[in-house]
């Protein structure tokens, strides 16, 4: 009977999981796509203000603003899951009220900017709190597809939500919009107030090494997320630029840009979502930059048929989608390292938000200045090279504080089993001792020499020791070019 009871409880917990996973993605869906079509560059918003005739810059460089401000304030004032969804209900419930003003005329003109900066404002905050369901509901081995797919939903609502903008009436799109929105903020009484923890047995006093260890990963958690936020700023400049250069020179072609522009994005998102374990995602970071490099000197050579703006836009949109899904995942796996998640997500997010907004600024300036499309396509390529730059040494400190993770290393979110038959594969394993052995199986999966010393209970001069050995017997000079080895060519020192 107590067998019988412990089984039905366990698939009530589960069941329970699972629906809050799927009341997560929804809600983030919803309320992401309406941030889309209205004060993040929406397309909603363009099309009510060319109907009335209103310049519509000033108002979107104003809400990009008051997006960022919202991320970075949400971190401060909500610290516990009971708060965001209190503040994710005020905020669904206050921008679908806001998106109303603009039924309004014209004549309302302080209203709705009032309207438009307030939602922006609060929207940010709803994004950033968020990241307590994304930690909560969402386990880590599964993040990268939970974030994909509310990615994906989100782009699908929007490119029909614009269309009905485009294609019927502005204020169509603008009703479909607020339509969401209240989708959303019923769904979102679905969201808990708290997830259960699994007990944990009572830990005994830290020693004065584990402090220290704790320390470090303080440090090198604070210096990992601050290079990344920088490598999203650089990266998201030319997303800028798409707004102030590429689209504008497409303007003419609105019956093809407002449903294509966002399906290379959500074909690169399913694309990376559904690989295989054992493919190597750090390579598509770089294939990813050259298509962006790609694309703006295309933009240049080429004309603006409707055949140009599809490999232009497919390129760099595809290459917008592999980015960032990688670093939405990489914020899924830091968030671990902090007691707030809506912290992390409000910052990395706000990364990505002032590179755009910079990217824009320096359009906008380029624009008034000369206009030429040789400058804003200099501009591009100068930040394709820096980005590729910056790529190796990200690479190598996430690698160092995240462990596994699919864009760094494959090979470690593998079973231990399954690695273990991959490494016996390389028929290297007469070659290894059995320490080498051992040393390489906690190498793989992203310990440093610190870890692996002690794991083992062996000085650390002995783990580089160790470590030499096996790079110089693989015929390798780094852990990843050991990684990709073992992963691509397992008979390639048959003898």
């Amino acid at each position: 009977m107590i067998r019988f009871r412990f089984i039905k409880s366990a698939k009530k917990q589960g069941g329970s999981a699972s629906r809050d996973r799927r009341v997560t993605v929804i809600v983030f869906s919803l309320f992401f796509s309406w941030l889309l079509t209205v004060p993040f560059e929406g397309r909603v918003l363009y099309a009510i203000m060319e109907y009335h005739g209103v310049a519509a810059q000033s108002f979107m460089f104003g809400a990009i603003a008051a997006h960022f401000s919202g991320l970075i304030a949400c971190g401060i004032f909500v610290r516990n899951m009971r708060t965001a969804k209190r503040l994710i209900l005020f905020s669904i419930a206050f921008c679908a009220a806001a998106t109303g003003v603009f039924f309004l005329p014209p004549s309302f003109y302080f209203l709705w900017r009032a309207a438009l900066f307030g939602s922006a404002f609060l929207v940010g905050c709803c994004v950033a709190a968020w990241g307590f369901y994304f930690k909560g509901c969402a386990p880590k081995n599964e993040r990268i597809k939970i974030m994909a797919d509310g990615l994906i939903f989100s782009n699908l609502l929007m490119i029909l939500i614009n269309m009905a903008a485009v294609y019927i009436f502005p204020q169509v799109g603008l009703g479909f919009s607020i339509l969401v929105l209240v989708l959303a903020f019923v769904t979102a009484f679905r969201l808990p107030q708290e997830v259960a923890e699994t007990p944990r047995k009572r830990e005994k006093q830290p020693s004065v090494s584990t402090s220290i260890k704790s320390e470090e990963i303080k440090v090198g958690k604070v210096g990992s997320l601050a290079f990344l936020c920088l490598f999203i700023v650089v990266v998201t400049i030319n997303s800028g630029l798409m707004y102030q250069v590429i689209n504008p020179a497409f303007a003419h072609l609105e019956w093809l840009t407002s449903w294509y522009w966002a399906l290379p994005y959500i074909a690169a998102l399913f694309i990376m979502r559904n690989l295989s374990p054992k493919t190597n995602r750090a390579y598509m970071l770089y294939i990813a930059i050259a298509w962006i490099g790609f694309s703006f000197i295309a933009f240049l050579m080429l004309g603006r048929s409707w055949a140009d703006y599809l490999l232009i836009n497919t390129l760099l949109l595809g290459a917008c989608g592999i980015y960032d899904l990688f670093w939405w995942s990489i914020l899924g796996d830091m968030i671990e390292l902090d007691k707030n998640p809506a912290k992390i997500i409000g910052i990395g997010l706000a990364a990505n938000v002032l590179g755009v907004l910079l990217g824009e600024l320096i359009g906008n300036a380029i624009n008034m200045a000369d206009g030429s499309e040789q400058n804003h396509t200099l501009l591009a390529l100068g930040v394709v090279c820096v980005t590729l730059i910056m790529l190796p040494p990200l690479h190598k400190m996430l690698t160092g504080l995240l462990k596994s993770h699919a864009y760094l290393t494959t090979l470690a979110e593998m079973p231990e089993k399954e690695q273990t038959l991959l490494i016996n594969g390389l028929d290297l394993i007469e070659r290894f001792t059995e320490r080498e052995h051992e040393v390489m199986l906690l190498l793989i999966n992203g310990r440093t020499n610190k870890d692996i010393a002690a794991e083992l209970f062996i000085a650390e001069s002995t783990v580089k020791y160790h470590v030499s050995n096996i790079y110089s017997k693989a015929g390798v000079a780094s852990r990843t070019e050991l990684t990709n080895l073992i992963l691509k060519n397992p008979n390639k020192f048959s003898e």
